[in-house]
């Protein structure tokens, strides 16, 4: 149950009738994790632990550095050259304690991603390259466990959910194949930082939908955010019959 000081903290959140005492509820009783902890995981990590959702794994192996700082607001000055892990762990304890903080400070390995993500009900992809981003993605299809993915380089911005559980979903694999100019990181290429901002916060949003239950997820969709422009533009995206990593699941 909500004792008083939870009824009291997500009071604005509880007055919503797609969630409710229900929905949030099912938000403290979900477990999530989070794969990196830099521009995307930033906002999602401080939205999901305010939000109440009762376990959060931060998995991210990397050091904040000064670069980080224009981008990546779970940090500050004084956290750099902590690893990025023990940083959010110290915001989000203070924004809420009422939740538990898993700590995966290691690169995950296809073994251990694979015991962490079938330990969480739900898995964001916030990391900035992508063998990583194929990883998780496999990892989600083997364990059934859906995967909120966003991207964001330049002054572009990428966002869509893929969930195993839904015979009609596709999985990162279908959408973007062997690779993409994805692969550049944001020290290669740039970012400007509200956009990552942008990108995590609706990854967020979507996890809250997916595990309180209310609203369309963004399944069988790509969002595209053109920032330059201020202007969304989605596509439809099938599953791929054939695809190498989820296709046989569906077979």
């Amino acid at each position: 149950m909500l004792n008083d000081q939870e009824l009291l903290r997500y009071s604005r959140q509880i007055l919503l009738q797609h969630i409710d005492i229900d929905g949030q509820l099912r938000l403290k009783e979900s477990r999530v994790l989070i794969v990196g902890l830099g521009g995307l995981g930033a906002p999602v990590a401080l939205y999901l632990a305010a939000a109440g959702v009762g376990e959060l794994h931060l998995a991210d192996f990397d050091t904040v550095d000064l670069t980080n700082l224009q981008r990546q607001i779970i940090h500050d000055t004084d956290s750099v050259g902590m690893t990025k892990v023990d940083s959010a762990i110290k915001r989000l304890s203070a924004i809420n304690p009422e939740i538990q903080l898993i700590a995966h400070r290691a690169a995950l390995d296809e073994d251990s991603l694979a015991a962490v993500v079938a330990e969480v009900d739900l898995v964001l992809d916030c990391s900035d390259n992508f063998s990583t981003r194929e990883a998780v993605n496999a990892a989600c299809v083997l364990a059934g466990k859906p995967l909120v993915s966003g991207a964001a380089i330049r002054l572009e911005g990428q966002l869509s959910v893929f969930d195993p559980r839904r015979p009609e979903s596709p999985c990162y694999h279908c959408l973007y194949g062997h690779g993409s100019e994805a692969e550049l990181t944001c020290s290669e290429a740039g970012v400007v930082g509200p956009l990552v901002g942008l990108v995590g916060s609706l990854q967020a949003l979507e996890a809250l939908k997916l595990l309180a239950g209310f609203g369309e997820p963004l399944v069988g969709r790509l969002l595209l955010i053109d920032a330059l422009g201020t202007r969304f533009r989605e596509l439809r995206v099938k599953r791929d019959p054939g695809c190498s990593v989820c296709g046989s699941k569906h077979a």
